[in-house]
């Protein structure tokens, strides 16, 4: 017997033969005490981004201060070209910069040559600090997000929640989603933390609204 034919066998004695699906209790508390886009929310979300690392940079909520926002944090890093999905709003691409529309036939090689990716984003959940991306035009796929040094993600205060179960209510579960808490990060060898390992070492976060 195989090592995988004996981990099965073991499942299969461990649940028997029995086909009765019980109930799964959900006691957990399901949502906030805050409005979504409240002060207290936003606020919450930005201490906790910047403990995890984040840049956070707040704008009004319309394309031209979005796009300014943008603007100046590439800036800021000398980044000068960027990929973004085929959704993004056109303001949100400075004037000047050489911004290519993903149509998905870039691999990892070309990506890894690209500075930085500009996405929207799905929600926001205040108390953990975690952006959600579930794969649309405003958000991209993933490899647009995680191959790249530096990610400027946009997220509009209306869009910011408190708990996880509000955040997960508002994402199609069938869809690709990735869940972003700062940039990537481990600290697996001897405790010595190292950005950049499984996605980017810079996440700026542009908050709009």
């Amino acid at each position: 017997m195989s090592a995988r034919e004996e981990v099965l066998a073991r499942i299969r004695g461990a649940l028997g033969n029995s086909t009765e699906v019980h109930d799964v209790p959900r006691a957990y508390r399901g949502q906030g005490e805050h409005a979504a886009g409240s002060a207290e929310l936003t606020d919450q979300l930005v201490d906790r981004l910047e403990d995890y690392r984040a840049s956070v940079v707040r704008a009004a909520d319309d394309d031209d201060a979005i796009g300014a926002a943008i603007a100046a944090a590439l800036a800021d890093r000398g980044i000068r070209q960027v990929i973004a999905p085929s959704g993004l709003p056109r303001g949100w691409l400075p004037s000047g910069l050489s911004a290519h529309l993903d149509d998905g036939s870039l691999g990892a090689r070309e990506l890894d040559a690209i500075p930085a990716g500009v996405t929207g984003s799905a929600v926001a959940i205040s108390e953990t600090g975690t952006i959600a991306l579930d794969g649309t035009d405003l958000t991209g796929r993933r490899a647009i997000t995680l191959v790249p040094d530096t990610h400027v993600v946009v997220v509009r205060a209306a869009d910011v929640v408190q708990t996880v179960p509000e955040g997960l209510r508002r994402l199609d579960p069938t869809r690709p989603l990735t869940f972003i808490s700062g940039p990537s990060a481990t600290s697996d060898i001897e405790l010595d933390r190292v950005e950049g390992v499984h996605g980017p070492r810079n996440l700026v976060v542009v908050l709009a609204g």
